[in-house]
């Protein structure tokens, strides 16, 4: 694979340095600077709360107290991690984790296996979708009100430590017990990858982790090898990860010496550019971004350099707006911070991160959003004229935080009604679709892809009822005015979730795209040539 050949200019290792109380001490002494007035008034308040205060205090653990408050006061995006946390948080973007290879739900509070993750300790004893998890390790679990963290803690732990699952299976009137030896699982950020059009590749990534660029690299290859030439890369909802794989992917569409990004921060070390090298496979497909409101990071990296480049068209909503650089440090005592020490910008200069002043304001910024319509209307949308700026091509763009598409498709609220909010808050979709399947699972399974599994199931009207009479008996009664004005949108959507239960994800997306408004604004955009490259003038 061409691991780390896409970008010619990388962010350089910086070496950590040490931050408060004892770690500031000892980097004094070690270069024989004198302690600052404000490092001595540390020390002393240190000092008094030790020796003067009315109570034994533990200063291991009021630092561990004080540590997260004291970054948040520095900008929103430096964190203090404990040690007990840090596994875990590093985990999802590291490409695995050691656990017992399963998806599961908590299913009337039961945890529900929805997938047994093929090669992986679960699938090699036995276990199978479907199954309830009655008990771990001889303690019972179910209708215990657990939550999704605590089951994970339950399920995940070191290599080849065992655990003991007792199992609920339709087929069995007994509890069915499992030993499975935990392994490495693998953690995967491309959750479909499909051809939704004949010549159209849609890909959809859900974070930039440490595996994501191979992930992505062989999801492009194979939509080539099946006649994809133009591609649809969704990013909606993913939050960014590591910048260096966001770098690798869009440099596959990008020509030799294109701009991708450039860091600013208060040193040499954090102020550098990155360039494409002219190595990516796919710089003459036509490419179109989805954003939406929660795309941030390295989502927004990827799309700005799209977008710069005039290399392809972006569509959905204006991005999250996070363009801080973090560094992670450990500490000695295996808790870690992510401290901020830089800005990312967009080829054309534009600092993608919005203002954060007033964080309590950039924390409802979201809500604010809704609240002022820019959700639902473009003309609600406040570009900031005063920060405008060139793409190679002279379009204009804006910056002030975040990345506004090309072409706006506002939140698709057809369909919402009081009944669907319901239904959805109660979780009865999931919950409808995973019985559904668990009663036809042996014929569902056999589907090759997402048309032969809906051959297989009722017609419309059928189906409907069926979850309305489901609905009924989970307490939420039937609104026939409110349920037929919700219909299409509940149809696809229980479609959709049996589909993932049966068959996998790119079953879901396959048929969930059909009737999502970016997707198919996409598909019409590369159609009529506004992918073609140079690209039209923006109109704002």
């Amino acid at each position: 694979m061409n691991s780390l050949k896409k970008a010619s200019v990388w962010l350089p290792v910086i070496v950590a340095v040490s931050f408060v109380a004892g770690f500031l001490t000892s980097s004094l002494l070690r270069s024989g600077s004198s302690p600052s007035a404000t490092q001595k008034k540390f020390q002393t308040v240190m000092n008094l709360i030790k020796n003067d205060y009315v109570d034994e205090v533990d200063l291991d653990s009021l630092l561990e107290r004080t540590l997260p408050s004291l970054l948040t006061n520095l900008d929103p995006h430096s964190a203090y991690i404990p040690a007990s946390d840090l596994q875990a948080v590093n985990d999802d973007l590291d490409g695995s984790f050691c656990g017992v290879g399963i998806q599961f739900m908590l299913n009337n509070d039961t945890i529900s296996i929805i997938e047994v993750i093929p090669g992986g300790p679960s699938e090699k004893v036995g276990l199978k979708a479907g199954d309830r998890i009655i008990k771990v390790d001889g303690e019972n679990v179910a209708g215990t009100g657990l939550t999704n963290e605590q089951v994970l803690k339950m399920l995940r732990g070191d290599r080849d430590s065992k655990v003991v699952l007792g199992i609920k299976r339709q087929n069995s009137k007994k509890t069915l017990s499992f030993e499975v030896t935990r392994g490495d699982i693998p953690v995967t950020s491309v959750d479909a990858a499909y051809i939704i059009e004949p010549g159209k590749g849609y890909i959809k990534v859900n974070k930039f982790g440490r595996t994501t660029y191979e992930e992505f690299w062989q999801a492009l290859n194979n939509l080539r090898q099946e006649g994809a030439e133009d591609f649809i890369i969704d990013l909606r909802g993913n939050t960014g990860g590591y910048m260096e794989i966001a770098f690798q992917m869009v440099n596959e569409f990008l020509h030799k010496g294109e701009l991708i990004v450039s860091t600013k921060g208060r040193d040499f070390y954090t102020t550098s550019t990155v360039v494409a090298d002219g190595t990516g496979a796919f710089g003459d497909a036509r490419v179109a971004v989805l954003l939406d409101e929660y795309s941030a990071s390295a989502s927004e990296i990827f799309a700005g350099a799209i977008q710069d480049n005039d290399r392809g068209i972006v569509i959905g909503r204006r991005s999250f707006g996070k363009g801080l650089i973090q560094r992670q440090t450990v500490l000695p005592d295996s808790s870690a911070i992510r401290l901020t020490v830089g800005r990312y910008y967009t080829p054309s200069g534009r600092c993608i991160q919005k203002d954060y002043s007033n964080l309590s304001a950039y924390e409802h910024d979201i809500l604010d959003r809704y609240t002022r319509g820019e959700m639902f209307s473009e003309d609600s949308v406040k570009l900031n004229k005063e920060l405008a700026f060139k793409t190679m091509n002279g379009r204009t763009v804006y910056g002030g935080g975040g990345i506004m598409p090309d072409i706006f498709v506002p939140n698709d609220t057809s369909g919402i009604t009081s009944y669907y909010i319901n239904v959805a808050n109660a979780g009865l979709l999931q919950k409808f679709a995973f019985d559904y399947v668990d009663e036809h699972r042996d014929a569902l399974s056999k589907a090759k892809d997402a048309d032969a599994l809906l051959s297989m199931l009722p017609d419309d009207d059928t189906l409907l009822r069926q979850f309305v009479g489901y609905c009924v008996n989970n307490g939420i009664a039937a609104r026939w005015y409110y349920i037929n004005i919700s219909h299409d949108l509940i149809v696809n959507q229980l479609k959709a979730l049996i589909a993932r239960d049966a068959i996998g994800y790119n079953a879901f997306f396959s048929i969930a795209n059909r009737i999502d408004t970016n997707v198919l604004r996409a598909i019409e955009e590369i159609d009529k040539g506004s992918a073609d490259f140079p690209l039209p003038p923006l109109k704002r």
